[in-house]
């Protein structure tokens, strides 16, 4: 299979990847022989680009995506994950809904400043059981999860904190390449104003951002890609991350 490198970064992905939110069991449970079964078949197809975050399945994804992983060749795949999101336990009557069946008892609190990002990063590598994340995507930020005034908040604390964060853990080594994974194009022209970004995936509806914002959407891509040095990721179908 084809592969394309990220932004100015040694990594090179396959062009079709795997997204771990069905394996998470968004919108229908997915028992682990199901998942293990599945990232088995991706792998056989060829696909050695693996994305995941905590928000899938409030860490199920990443133990699993893990679980199998572990017996691959390090250098043989590339892994993501995803900050922004911290998870405390909670009795399982307490869980709160977020179209995921059967997750891991937790709840979620939104952090993106440096301490939390680095926790979540942290608590990644605990629930991988991996020696290496390859990239990590600031999940989620911007008004399509947050709502306005909220998205102020977290976009200062990104800004003031958590944009340093990812590149000291990007200089340390910790990581490979950091970027967005986001819902829509305002917030990566925002972010692409302060700081730039290695890779920006622009999670599964790209066809809805081209019918609703063509020109920002246009913008966005060539901000992240070309002659800025950086690579953008998309998905196809949001039924199927």
């Amino acid at each position: 299979m084809d592969k394309r490198r990220i932004g100015t970064t040694a990594l090179e992905v396959t062009e079709i990847s795997f997204g771990g939110a069905a394996i998470g069991g968004l919108y229908r449970a997915c028992p682990r022989e199901a998942a293990m079964e599945t990232l088995q078949t991706a792998w056989d197809a060829g696909l050695r680009y693996f994305d995941t975050a905590p928000f899938y399945g409030f860490g199920l994804s990443e133990r699993r995506t893990g679980d199998f992983l572990r017996y691959k060749p390090r250098d043989s795949y590339v892994l993501s994950t995803k900050v922004g999101r911290l998870f405390r336990p909670v009795p399982e009557d307490q869980v709160p809904d977020h179209s995921y069946v059967d997750p891991l008892p937790f709840a979620l609190d939104y952090d993106y400043s440096y301490d939390g990002i680095m926790r979540s990063v942290e608590f990644s590598y605990a629930r991988l059981g991996l020696n290496r994340i390859d990239i990590l995507f600031v999940h989620d930020i911007g008004t399509y999860t947050h709502g306005v005034e909220k998205t102020k908040l977290h976009f200062r604390q990104l800004i003031d904190g958590g944009l340093k964060a990812l590149e000291e853990l990007k200089t340390s080594g910790v990581i490979s390449a950091y970027g967005l994974g986001v819902n829509e194009v305002q917030i990566c022209l925002d972010v692409l104003r302060e700081a730039p970004l290695d890779c920006i995936l622009l999670a599964s509806r790209r066809r809805v951002l081209f019918r609703s914002d063509r020109a920002g959407a246009r913008r966005a891509f060539r901000l992240s890609a070309g002659d800025a040095g950086h690579t953008r990721a998309c998905w196809g179908d949001g039924e199927n991350r």
